[in-house]
């Protein structure tokens, strides 16, 4: 079963922050999103609500297909395929992230981060401003970056298998046959995707 599920093959790029962004319609991005100042809060009970909520309603108004994801305490990284006549996924990004951080400051009004002062897009307190993205480039590449995904809480010691960390979409992938339950219990070679 093939697992590229977007966009033309064109050469990829990774993009650094102020460079320019990749404007491919229909590709499929990788992502890594870091919270304000690598704060542990993303796996907060009310910042998980956020991010499902934001997510969904973004979905909703705007549609992409999520296609992998993890959650850490201080980033997340995901892949996401664009529709066909799409190739804007910073517009989105910004309101995903200013829907977590309005959520999260609803929910929490006495949040201690609140201080901080939220830029012009809504990001603060929760957010980094800027996010790290690559676009995929074929199957290989797609293959690395859900390898990096899955395994990344073993990489920071989250956990000592793939399977135990149920902030990702790994179990996803072990039901539709791409890993075994056993993957990711042992090092992953290395790969060129940002954090």
């Amino acid at each position: 079963m093939a697992l590229f599920l977007g966009g033309k093959h064109h050469p990829g790029k990774h993009t650094m922050p102020h460079s320019i962004r990749s404007r491919v319609k229909g590709g499929t991005f990788f992502f890594t999103v870091v919270t304000q100042q690598r704060r542990h809060l993303l796996l907060r009970a009310p910042v998980l609500k956020a991010l499902r909520e934001s997510f969904a309603e973004i979905q909703s108004r705007d549609p992409f297909t999520l296609n992998a994801w993890v959650i850490l305490p201080d980033h997340l990284h995901c892949i996401w395929t664009l529709r066909e006549d799409d190739g804007e996924f910073g517009r989105k990004w910004g309101r995903i992230k200013a829907g977590v951080t309005r959520r999260v400051l609803e929910a929490t009004p006495n949040i201690p981060d609140r201080a901080i002062s939220r830029n012009k897009r809504g990001e603060g307190p929760v957010w980094q401003r800027r996010l790290w993205e690559h676009r995929i480039r074929n199957e290989r590449d797609l293959q690395t970056h859900l390898d990096y995904i899955h395994y990344n809480p073993v990489k920071h010691g989250l956990a000592d298998a793939a399977r135990e960390w149920r902030f990702s979409s790994f179990h996803t992938y072990v039901e539709r046959g791409f890993y075994g339950q056993d993957w990711g219990g042992v090092a992953m070679p290395e790969i060129s995707a940002g954090e």
